[in-house]
């Protein structure tokens, strides 16, 4: 079995910003990977924290370090093996 993770990044407009928006960018990435020949798994969230910038010769901190998270896409395809299965 093989995985592929790919970023998952949805963009609105403050204007038209709706959940079929988003759904519909989340199909397209889907329906590229499927062509790809990768099956859709799920959509995760990836929490990391970003460390902080430190001032000059090491004193103070010019920006704090924080929290992020990411969405990426996991997708699955069969891998191409001879199964160990195979009936003589």
């Amino acid at each position: 079995m093989e995985y592929k993770v790919i970023p998952f990044v949805a963009t609105a407009k403050q204007q038209n910003i709706s959940s079929s928006i988003i759904a519909q960018q989340l199909e397209s990435v889907i329906k590229d990977q499927s062509q790809l020949g990768w099956k859709y798994l799920r959509l995760e969230s990836v929490s990391t924290y970003i460390q902080p910038v430190e001032g000059c010769f090491g004193i103070g901190q010019q920006k704090p370090g924080y929290m992020t998270s990411y969405q990426v896409a996991v997708f699955t395809k069969e891998t191409n093996e001879i199964s160990s299965t195979i009936n003589h």
